[in-house]
């Protein structure tokens, strides 16, 4: 047992790997808030074009589809490798001198957002049509009715799942240091080979944790204070 210890959580070892890991993480958290939101604002693009009425809209709903389900299925691993290792390799101009961070980011949010999509769809479907209907009737045209009068509803309702993605995006964060980017598991696994001590991956570990129960305790407030709500109005 005490090797153990003295192998994943030793006070010094502690101490000693913590400047690095906390330069790693702060890369995590950049990576996670700017990814969370370009997917907050492409994925409910995405969640509106498929949900356009019309024989027009035909192809940009099977498109939005089609994305939806391959990205969905698609693991984040070999996206990350797509974007970070294949997409300078192609020798684009431009691709070269984009950074291995940036890159990052791209195959975070291209992933996420296919299932962000998904939370918006659910949330605009789980607004009652006779809502749409009203406010068609009132003189409202589609898009009106559906940024006035659907959307809010269905943003309000999807709260806490979109809170349980973004805890999942956070923690994924640490798979883009698998490839090249020195994020909080890429210092841990540095601090490993040069310290043969594998404390650094506990010390990565508790930062995660740090910031992941803070946002599950206030994704649970926010799903018990809708449904204190819910119970309130069916009173």
């Amino acid at each position: 047992m005490h090797r153990v210890l003295h192998a994943f959580v030793d006070p010094f070892y502690f101490r000693q790997s913590l400047p690095d890991i906390w330069s790693g993480f702060v890369l995590n958290v950049h990576m996670m808030v700017i990814a969370e939101a370009l997917v907050l604002v492409l994925a409910l693009l995405i969640a509106v074009v498929r949900g356009l009425p019309g024989r027009g809209a035909r192809p940009l709903r099977g498109l939005a589809i089609v994305y939806t389900d391959f990205f969905r299925g698609t693991p984040l691993t070999i996206v990350a490798f797509v974007c970070i290792l294949g997409l300078p390799g192609t020798g684009i101009g431009f691709l070269k001198n984009v950074s291995s961070t940036a890159l990052g980011i791209v195959a975070l949010t291209i992933v996420y957002t296919a299932y962000v999509t998904e939370v918006y769809r659910a949330g605009i479907e789980s607004v009652h049509g006779s809502q749409r209907m009203a406010a068609r009737s009132l003189g409202l045209s589609y898009g009106q009715a559906l940024r006035y009068v659907v959307l809010p509803q269905a943003i309000r309702r999807v709260i806490p799942p979109l809170l349980n993605d973004f805890i999942g995006l956070q923690k994924d964060t640490a798979i883009i240091g698998a490839i090249g980017v020195t994020e909080a598991a890429a210092q841990g696994t540095n601090f490993a080979n040069d310290y043969f001590n594998y404390t650094g991956y506990f010390v990565a570990a508790v930062f995660f944790v740090y910031l992941t129960i803070p946002l599950a305790r206030f994704t649970d407030h926010i799903i018990r204070q809708r449904e204190l709500r819910e119970r309130a109005a069916g009173t």
